[in-house]
């Protein structure tokens, strides 16, 4: 049996998890609110996580920041935090991406981490339960690329009337789609079981629309439940209780029962990802939808960054990350850029009036930063960063194994250990221009040390990774080598 290990910080308790079969490499910790771990069914979710990955559970009074300290000292690969709804809103998720970003004395995260919430208990046990997820099926509200996927079917939400359709085995081909796709992807979602739901274009924590140049129906949440409502659906009438006010009421609704395990990213969306409460969106995707992982903004989202930067990692390079990765690689991408872009600018921390001001403050914050014009390339691109950096949510399990299948991709990426020695290479098949900065994960616990061999490539190494940010481009056959002593 596993010692058991007691650490009292500010009446923060860690404490060993139940025995496991096998640790996971590299650790891993949950982070609980007291409150929450004192009702039953969020403690079994707390249990069950710590023994699936013979985790360490931390549990805070007050305020997640009070988790720091036993992370810092743990320093695990993975920290779930598990989180009623209720407590899981925007504030929450700024100050979880601030805390695994300040464990190290360094620019970048320090953890991978998930927010492991629900509805209600049995949602965010669902997940943690979630057998691995190879994405073959894909369904979209907006382009997604259906030759990575294998099959699936997405909506245009900028041309009315037009979809593409891929079958498995065959190439994907324009079809003529519905003018309001609202009944079709209800059935889509109820009978197809995608393993991946994409989407985009306007939305708030209530509501998604599903044409973006174009009205059509949207997807809206009752208790938990969502409903897809074509444009016809909501009858506008007056309010007899209100003289002069006219209210909408569902008059024809489909009902969403998606059971299937799936990934659900929001990277395009406003709002979507924000859990304002309860009767929020991302908890009716958690809940009736089947989402077992959920990526979202919680602000109005007009840079993009960070959203599109989890497709481009996930999606784009198929099979080479997890969807939990591809987000931790897109925030890195993020901060790099930050850190080496505007070394003189402040790093802000923005503040919720910031945030819930949905843009009216950037103008006070370009301020804040030295600019005299905040419509500047350069302004606009520090301002977007900034914006993007902490608001983006992960739910779900940041350990769960769901990808892409591996396909052949433009380049290798390949990591190997030996003889006190990290050796990452890098070889082209094709030639090829990353999209975003080549990163390589290190495996488990192991730490990088000083550069031995490569340093012309100017490699950003830290805690779990690896970046190659200045290889813009790769030739057909080309070989890039770096080579970093194995830290103790």
């Amino acid at each position: 049996m596993r010692a058991r290990v007691c650490l009292w910080l500010v009446g923060l308790t860690l404490l060993a998890a139940p025995l496991a079969a096998a640790p996971l490499d590299g650790g891993y910790a949950v982070v609980v609110s007291q409150a929450t771990d004192a009702q039953a069914e969020w403690h079994g979710v707390v249990q069950a996580l710590a023994a699936k990955y013979d985790a360490q559970v931390i549990s805070w009074r007050d305020a997640v920041t009070e988790s720091r300290e036993p992370l810092k000292h743990l320093m695990p690969r993975y920290a779930a935090f598990v989180a009623r709804p209720t407590e899981a809103g925007r504030p929450f998720v700024v100050a979880v991406s601030r805390l695994t970003r300040g464990l190290a004395d360094d620019a970048y995260t320090d953890v991978l981490w998930g927010i492991v919430t629900g509805y209600e208990p049995a949602d965010a046990l669902r997940m943690v339960n979630a057998p691995p997820l190879i994405i073959h099926r894909g369904l979209g509200g907006t382009a997604i690329p259906l030759d990575a996927i294998g099959e699936g079917t997405w909506f245009d939400e900028g041309r009315r009337g037009h979809m593409v359709v891929k079958t498995a085995g065959g190439p994907a081909h324009d079809e003529p789609g519905p003018d309001d796709p609202a009944e079709t992807i209800a059935e889509l979602l109820n009978t197809a079981a995608p393993d991946l739901w994409v989407t985009s274009g306007h939305a708030t924590e209530r509501d998604w629309q599903m044409g973006y140049s174009y009205p059509a129906g949207q997807l809206r949440c009752q208790h938990g439940q969502l409903l897809s409502i074509p444009r016809d659906g909501i009858k506008i009438s007056d309010d007899p209780a209100h003289p002069g006010r006219r209210i909408g009421t569902i008059v024809k609704a489909f009902p969403i029962h998606s059971a299937n395990p799936k990934v659900y990213l929001a990277m395009g969306n406003c709002l979507i990802g924000h859990l304002a409460d309860r009767e929020s969106m991302a908890a009716a995707w958690l809940h009736s939808g089947g989402a077992d992982q959920m990526v979202g903004y919680t602000v109005v989202t007009w840079f993009g960054y960070m959203g599109w930067g989890v497709g481009e990692y996930g999606l784009g390079q198929a099979g080479r990350f997890t969807v939990a990765e591809a987000f931790y690689a897109s925030q890195q991408a993020l901060l790099y850029r930050l850190a080496t872009e505007f070394p003189g600018k402040p790093q802000l921390d923005l503040t919720e009036a910031d945030y819930a001001s949905e843009g009216a403050a950037l103008g006070a914050i370009a301020a804040k930063l030295g600019y005299g014009n905040p419509n500047s390339a350069t302004a606009h691109e520090n301002l977007g960063l900034l914006w993007d950096r902490d608001v983006v949510a992960l739910y779900g399990d940041p350990a769960w194994e769901a990808r892409l299948a591996p396909r052949t991709l433009p380049w290798d990426q390949t990591v190997t250990i030996a003889d006190g020695r990290i050796t990452i290479a890098i070889t082209a098949r094709a030639a090829a221009k990353p999209g975003r900065p080549i990163l390589v994960l290190l495996p488990g616990a192991m730490r990088a040390g000083r550069v031995l061999e490569g340093a012309d490539l100017q490699p950003v190494v830290a805690r779990r990774f690896v970046m190659l940010p200045k290889v813009k481009s790769l030739a057909a056959g080309q070989s890039l080598r770096v080579v970093l002593e194995a830290a103790p």
